[in-house]
């Protein structure tokens, strides 16, 4: 994975060069229509878009952007011109901040807004954000030199972490368009109150469940949710990991551990082809263990929330998966 994210910063850098004489026109357009167009907000994933837009509510002040909108997870994300010309224009620009958003750094560059506020949830989160951890039986990275730990980037599968990423969007909301801000504030606090009432559910769920291990024939972007709530977890892959073949140890392994802790669930995560989970099943006992999908929202899309999905909403299938995984 590192090394292809050194790949993507190099063509982000590639395309940058290419975009320098397309900027000015683009910054006279934008003093042009300055004082009329509404805030313009980018967010790259779906957490941080949906929750912007329960803070803005109906605000007609504002203009929320998806990034990463094509069903790419931020792992494998390459920006187009397109996307860092959003960005450059912008006045408010949330992103993740791990190592698969390296190219920001670039992009961040040319903007034109000399005012635009950057919100980077991992530093905002400080000593909260996670090492990337390799937990026993799980497939390990191969090294490629490169020195420094890997942090886990799945932040938003926190419930907690969510509610604080929540209220630093807000208030960076106030600031950037200060005639709304007791409604993005008031708005952020009715919703860092149904995340609250969701996070509590959580734990009165896996603090009655019958087990508390949860085994993942894929990879595992759920780290911060096992730590909320003390789950042990075992799986083929870290969260940030790009490989999709496990080896046969591997799935003897967890096929060992689903006999061991009487597991009756294998888990997946949203666009699985499920084979390294099936070929789990088949190594087991009974051979007959349910596998069931949690969604990490790495692929989620506009097209989604016009289905309906949102970020709570999501979190609530994710426990009613849970629940029954744990019975």
């Amino acid at each position: 994975m590192k090394k292809r994210l050194s790949l993507i910063v190099k063509i982000a850098s590639v395309i940058l060069l290419l975009q320098l004489c397309m900027i000015p026109a683009f910054a006279a357009g934008t003093e042009e229509q300055a004082g009329s167009d509404p805030i313009h907000i980018v967010c790259t994933i779906f957490p941080e878009y949906d929750w912007v837009r329960s803070i803005v509510g109906d605000s007609e002040q504002t203009e929320v952007t998806l990034l990463l909108d094509q069903g790419v997870d931020l792992h494998s994300f390459q920006p187009t011109a397109q996307d860092i010309m959003k960005i450059a224009g912008c006045d408010v620009f949330i992103y993740v901040g791990g190592q698969s958003d390296a190219w920001v750094e670039d992009a961040l560059k040319e903007a034109v807004n000399e005012e635009m506020i950057v919100i980077d949830l991992m530093d905002v989160l400080g000593d909260q954000v996670k090492e990337e951890k390799i937990v026993e039986g799980m497939e390990a990275e191969e090294e490629d030199g490169e020195e420094g730990p890997e942090y886990d980037e799945h932040i938003w599968l926190s419930l907690k972490d969510a509610a604080t990423c929540v209220n630093a969007i807000a208030e960076a909301l106030a600031a950037a368009d200060e005639e709304n801000a007791d409604t993005y504030l008031a708005n952020a606090d009715t919703y860092t109150q149904e995340i609250s009432a969701l996070d509590a559910s959580y734990q009165e769920a896996i603090a009655n469940a019958d087990k508390k291990t949860i085994l993942f024939g894929d990879r595992f972007p759920f780290r911060y949710m096992a730590d909320d709530y003390g789950l042990s977890y075992y799986a083929a892959f870290a969260g940030c990991e790009a490989e999709t073949e496990a080896s046969f140890e591997t799935v003897i392994f967890l096929a060992d551990k689903v006999d061991e802790l009487q597991l009756d669930t294998i888990l997946t995560i949203e666009g699985s082809d499920q084979k390294i989970a099936e070929t789990i099943n088949e190594n087991t006992k009974d051979k007959n263990n349910q596998i069931l999908t949690m969604n990490s929202m790495q692929g989620t899309t506009s097209n989604d929330v016009a289905d309906g999905a949102t970020y709570l909403s999501i979190m609530s299938d994710n426990l009613n998966v849970l629940k029954e995984a744990l019975q």
